[in-house]
């Protein structure tokens, strides 16, 4: 398939198709702050349009990147030939790469091009000193790709709609290790690593860390790596599991093509869940809560194996083709494994985000929409939000709903991914392909019902037109509602709440009992300290997912005995979705809370990421680095 045009890329990617990516790379640590990545690309690449190719080649980089040449190497061998180059500026997030080739060029024609470049001060290359990281003895480096952070990590086509498999040779200094998302690797004299990855991959997923890393088997296929003070924390936790998630995604969605799954516990700062990097997840600490209440995370990031690394969407403004497909993906696998009761409450965890989201913005806001048009200039990363997600999930659920039976839809899933593995499409693409896949359906014109038309699900902000039936949940759900109508009662029933036995509640019945409990705060005097001295296993949990709440709780009701939980939270950690809301309740609480947020952003702003140090700071009213 031809690269669809990609408003947030600066490069020529239609006029040719990149065959294979090589980088040669050196890693170099600084005493303080950010280290220097002295590296070449080489893109092999053939030329499909004349006229596009006419200009220069354009590549996507970005101004922290300093190409200091380009020579085009001949076939056969023979003298590199010194290529004209220069930089042009293109967005806030990144810039263009001009290299003057030689003419004429005839379409099919193929060449070789590399640069030599140096890169280390950009967005998507994070260097954490030795305090930053769990072991705090050595410093570490890892890159993040998406969305567009990788052109400050390498020139190139930094867009999902072109893929190309891609080496790396990876020197670094002594005592280090470096991992990648590559289907092989081996160490080589001088501590040089060298990886391959087999099958065609968007930039955005080529990932490297460096660090003080060691890895332990937790599975015939799988391994995890972290710093040696998490690895065996990391392999109690995940031995075992891992093999069941990916043998009931094979047996829904067909093949695993990757070979390895691998996961990397990445120092506490890191800003995401996890990032789907093929072969290698990279995922924060706080899954590592010491009693596995937190291992069917990982589910969200196998299942992007099949949606968004195997078939991807060609552009950012169609996130919801990643995204949608695998909540559903997600929401498969996790029937299979622990029940339909449990996979209706985690969605309905996920459906109040999406309402929370909604009632914040208006549901008319244009990023309400499955389809985004972002303008030129807009940086992909700030239309980022739940709608792609969720109501992704709720679009991909309808059209279960139209098909009306289960083993034939998942038979459709299967026979989707097939289709489009190793490609990137839009979703006039995986709809034509329904449609075509189901032609009965076609001929009732299901895509054009009144009030769910595709056209409407795409283009129209709003709630989802609708809405999967979550009702088997209702039994976990209940008794979670009943229970926090209790701890809100003005005078407390202590008889009713104590005949309540919640010591078998899961992590998302625990969660949205605290859902319900936010909603209801601030609870009547005195009721939150109660709370907290009945139910250790919440206030004082290790479980991420209910620190999170309970700091939320702590806050709505400016329960100051407990601000040192909130403030202990976030130094031990910074992902994105746990700091942010913290932030936004602090700013928005008593002025204790205000103080309390600008004491723990002033101690732990270094080792956040800094996208999120950004957005904390747009929170507390500070003053925003231009990039």
């Amino acid at each position: 398939m031809a690269a669809v045009r990609d408003p947030a890329s600066a490069s020529s990617a239609g006029a040719w198709a990149l065959r294979h990516l090589h980088l040669e790379l050196r890693v170099a640590f600084a005493p303080a702050g950010a280290g220097r990545l002295h590296g070449t690309a080489r893109l092999e690449l053939e030329l499909l349009c004349a006229r596009e190719g006419a200009g220069p080649l354009r590549l996507d980089a970005h101004p922290t990147l300093v190409a200091r040449r380009a020579t085009l190497r001949p076939p056969g061998g023979g003298e590199p030939v010194r290529l004209p180059l220069s930089g042009r500026r293109f967005a806030g997030y990144g810039s263009a790469l001009h290299l003057g080739l030689p003419r004429p060029l005839r379409p099919g024609q193929r060449l070789s091009v590399e640069i030599d470049y140096e890169a280390g001060e950009g967005p998507g290359v994070c260097w954490l000193t030795p305090e930053q990281t769990a072991g705090k003895q050595k410093p570490f480096m890892y890159t993040q790709g998406q969305a567009v952070l990788n052109r400050s990590f390498f020139p190139g086509f930094d867009t999902p709609s072109v893929k190309c498999t891609y080496s790396a040779s990876v020197k670094v200094p002594e005592g280090f290790m470096a991992v990648m998302s590559a289907t092989s690797w081996e160490k080589r004299d001088d501590n040089t690593f060298v990886f391959e990855m087999s099958q065609p991959i968007p930039s955005y997923l080529i990932a490297l860390a460096v660090g003080d890393i060691v890895s332990a088997d937790v599975g015939p296929r799988s391994r995890v790596w972290a710093e040696p003070c998490l690895i065996e924390a990391a392999k109690k936790e995940y031995d075992g599991v891992i093999e069941e998630f990916l043998t009931v995604g094979e047996k829904l969605f067909g093949p695993y093509v990757w070979g390895r799954y691998d996961i990397l516990f990445m120092p506490p700062s890191f800003p995401f869940g996890g990032m789907e990097n093929p072969c290698l997840t990279f995922v924060t600490p706080c899954l590592l809560a010491g009693d596995r209440s937190l291992v069917d995370v990982i589910i969200h990031e196998i299942s992007h194996s099949w949606f968004g690394n195997l078939v991807t969407n060609a552009t950012w403004g169609e996130f919801w083709l990643n995204e949608g497909f695998t909540m559903y993906a997600q929401r498969r696998i996790s029937t299979e494994v622990y029940g339909l009761a449990y996979t209706c409450l985690e969605a309905a965890t996920g459906r109040a985000l999406l309402r929370q989201h909604m009632d914040n913005t208006g549901e008319d806001h244009p990023l309400n929409k499955l389809r985004v048009v972002i303008e030129p200039g807009v940086n992909p990363e700030d239309t980022y939000n739940e709608t792609p997600y969720e109501k992704g999930y709720c679009f991909v659920s309808y059209l279960a709903h139209l098909v009306g039976d289960q083993s034939k839809f998942d038979a459709f899933l299967q026979a989707y991914v097939n289709r489009f593995k190793f490609q990137s499409i839009t979703a006039d693409d995986a709809l034509s392909f329904f449609l075509e896949y189901f032609p009965e359906l076609k001929e009732k014109g299901v895509d054009s019902i009144p009030g769910f038309e595709f056209d409407r699900w795409l283009n129209t902000p709003g709630w989802p037109p609708y809405l999967p039936d979550l009702s088997p949940g209702e039994q976990l759900m209940k008794p979670a509602e009943e229970l926090a109508e209790l701890w809100a009662a003005d005078g407390l029933n202590m008889e009713a709440i104590k005949a309540v036995d919640i010591t078998a509640w899961r992590t998302y019945q625990l969660v949205y009992f605290l859902d319900q409990v936010l909603q209801k705060s601030p609870l009547p005097e005195g009721n939150v300290e109660r709370l907290s001295e009945m139910y250790p296993k919440i206030s004082q949990a290790q479980n991420a997912e209910l620190r999170l709440r309970w700091c939320q709780i702590v806050l709505k009701n400016n329960l100051e005995a407990e601000y040192s939980k909130v403030k202990d939270f976030l130094h031990s950690q910074g992902k994105q979705k746990y700091t942010l809301p913290l932030y936004r309740a602090m700013w928005g609480g008593s002025e204790s809370a205000r103080a309390l947020a600008m004491e723990t952003f002033s101690a732990t702003a270094p080792q956040l990421h800094v996208n999120v140090q950004n957005y904390v700071k747009e929170i507390l009213g500070l003053e925003v680095a231009e990039d």
